[in-house]
């Protein structure tokens, strides 16, 4: 089940929001584990007894570390739970793609390949995975004291609004909510207007791109592509990608504010950027500061060699590549963003204070649509075709005014993505996400998010064509 469904906007969220708001406090934290249990068996009936097992074992070994008094113990402990957490991240996303690596040697060497049984992957395990390995890390850090129950820790860990697709909510930031939280009216009512926001993203605009994205760059072989038609393609897809995962985050942070949860953002307005490096302040924030706090400075951050530093960097962007997909065009994708990190850092930065903000925002916003040639077509062969057919230079005509929605849609997309270069874009969006609302300003969000809810809901029922990028991740 994903948030933009018919069966999650007109059946399971109303119940839920029923039930939650006529449940008494002590009972509200078991509706939300009860609803997201019943979530997440929706789309992975079997998987969710592994996931309560290893969920449950994982509270217990927490907290026998944290009781330990030996250093020693307490580290074994760590390492028991990250490897269980690890362990089922690495069989269930990874052993289908060692195993295809292995035979493909093993044929090469004249060999027979070996058995094997494909593993399903299961819904949202690479964000599970980091959330345990949070609880545990912090708790070891002394950063915050393990839960109390059991119960509370299956809650952080499988709590239906951020479980599939983040964003990844740090145990710190929120372990206090999940025992003592308070919901207002304003939460309601801002987590509706959020909720609605991102639904509108999802539903109308990157569906929509989504749709003429497929038909391009779906196909079997990008013989017939001229250049034209390639660039619509990856453009279309640039907004998609983002509208996409911003809109699933949005729906996501507005579900938690609506239950009194404060989720931290994922997504500040990305394409703005002026460079690689803040791309990725910006672009999926909650993976990128983990993967900072997390990896990167454990393994020495900035306090270390100049050489060492670089390679950090491009290892944990090599990681994080790796974690969007197990496939070697999600690797080569984390390597090209690393690769650029590194040449900003040695000499580029520099360069791009010098040639000025549109430039730099130029030089970013290419660099980011051409990366994500590698991330949407996995064959990495058929991806340097398409970077073949984007510098072809054949450009012909494009039948733009015969597909009106797409048309429009691509305005809006680039619109929304690039509105905040200005000040005044900026203030207008902070004051719909951010700030208190007037009477009139509620009056007014109450109008369009409810607009957006009907039109997104008559969109799903007459279209067939739903996808979620990140709901494989």
């Amino acid at each position: 089940m994903v948030f933009s469904s018919i069966t999650f906007l007109l059946y399971f969220l109303p119940i839920f929001l029923i039930v939650y708001y006529t449940a008494g406090k002590r009972m509200r934290n078991i509706v939300i584990l009860a609803a997201s249990t019943l979530f997440y068996a929706w789309g992975a009936p079997w998987f969710i007894f592994i996931l309560l097992a290893s969920t449950f074992l994982d509270f217990y070994l927490v907290r026998w570390m944290h009781q330990s008094t030996k250093a020693k113990h307490k580290k074994s402990l760590l390492i028991l739970s990250i490897t269980l957490n690890v362990g089922l991240l690495a069989y269930f996303k990874y052993a289908n793609f060692f195993v295809d690596n292995v035979n493909t040697i093993i044929q090469s060497l004249g060999m027979q390949p070996m058995g094997w049984t494909e593993v399903l992957l299961p819904i949202g395990i690479s964000f599970y995975t980091f959330q345990t390995l949070t609880y545990s890390i912090d708790v070891y850090r002394g950063i915050h004291q393990p839960l109390r129950k059991v119960w509370d820790y299956m809650l952080y860990i499988i709590m239906f609004p951020q479980l599939i697709a983040g964003p990844i909510v740090r145990f710190n930031h929120i372990a206090d909510q999940i025992t003592e939280r308070d919901t207002t009216i304003d939460d309601r009512l801002l987590g509706f207007y959020r909720f609605c926001i991102g639904l509108g993203k999802k539903v109308l605009i990157a569906n929509v791109l989504g749709a003429k994205v497929t038909g391009i760059m779906g196909a079997e072989s990008f013989s017939g592509l001229d250049s034209t038609t390639a660039w619509i393609g990856i453009l279309a897809y640039t907004f998609q990608i983002y509208f996409d995962f911003s809109g699933y985050s949005d729906m996501a942070i507005g579900l938690g504010r609506m239950m009194g949860f404060r989720f931290p953002e994922n997504f500040d307005n990305p394409y703005t950027s002026k460079s690689i490096t803040e791309f990725w302040r910006r672009w999926h924030m909650t993976l990128g500061t983990w993967m900072r706090d997390y990896l990167y400075i454990p393994l020495g951050g900035n306090k270390v060699s100049t050489g060492r530093l670089y390679f950090n960097l491009w290892f944990v962007f090599l990681i994080s590549g790796l974690w969007h997909g197990a496939s070697w065009n999600f690797v080569a994708w984390g390597a090209y963003h690393g690769l650029f990190l590194v040449i900003e850092r040695l000499f580029l930065k520099g360069i791009l204070k010098k040639i000025g903000p549109w430039a730099s925002w130029a030089y970013c916003f290419i660099i980011s649509v051409l990366g994500w040639v590698i991330f949407k077509v996995e064959d990495m062969r058929m991806a340097m075709e398409y970077y073949g057919k984007l510098f072809a230079f054949d450009f012909g005509s494009y039948p733009i005014l015969d597909e009106p929605r797409f048309g429009f849609m691509m305005v809006i997309a680039a619109l929304f993505s690039f509105f905040t270069l200005s000040p005044k874009g900026r203030q207008m969006q902070d004051a719909v996400y951010f700030k208190p609302y007037s009477s009139n300003m509620t009056i007014g969000m109450w109008f369009v998010s409810m607009s957006l809810f009907i039109l997104s809901v008559a969109a799903l029922a007459t279209a067939d064509f739903n996808p979620f990028i990140y709901f494989r991740f």
